[in-house]
């Protein structure tokens, strides 16, 4: 499948790499086809993007979250976790958070609050808001300075 972008340009995905929101992302419910992408010349980069193949001007810059909270383990009911069809909740399941880069980048934030889940095993996926105190806009510039640091150390 070959889709064009506003960031990438021209993009070809294999077809068993597209990812289903069947409810869209929040704000987008129409965007239902997505596609986990990165910048295969920056190696070391914590940052993909989750692609629109419906929209090729829509991508959103993800993360791990635990490259920024090593002890994120969000509360999600069963319920909601339906939706991703039949998992193994210890290899099937890809957690990311959305960043927000502003224009001034010690700004930059991801989104504790309303992390996307991939079940890897069928590639259906879901963001949702979860019930617990995460904040929406938690600030990871300077945790991202520390270990860029830390690990210019080690080399």
């Amino acid at each position: 499948m070959s889709i064009k972008t506003k960031l990438f340009g021209e993009i070809e995905i294999e077809k068993e790499k597209v990812i289903t929101f069947e409810k869209g992302i929040i704000g987008f419910p129409e965007l239902k086809k997505f596609a986990l992408i990165y910048d295969s010349e920056k190696k070391n980069s914590n940052i993909q993007w989750i692609q629109s193949l419906d929209d090729g001007a829509v991508a959103f810059p993800v993360m791990d979250p635990i490259c920024v909270v090593d002890e994120y383990n969000p509360v999600v009911s069963d319920e909601l976790m339906e939706q991703l069809g039949e998992y193994d909740r210890n290899k099937d399941l890809a957690v990311a958070v959305i960043l927000r880069v502003p224009s001034d980048i010690k700004d930059m934030s991801v989104n504790l609050k309303a992390p996307v889940i991939i079940n890897t095993r069928n590639n259906k996926a879901i963001q949702l808001i979860v019930e617990s105190d995460l904040p929406v806009r938690f600030p990871i510039y300077d945790i991202l300075q520390a270990k860029k640091e830390a690990a210019e150390k080690e080399a």
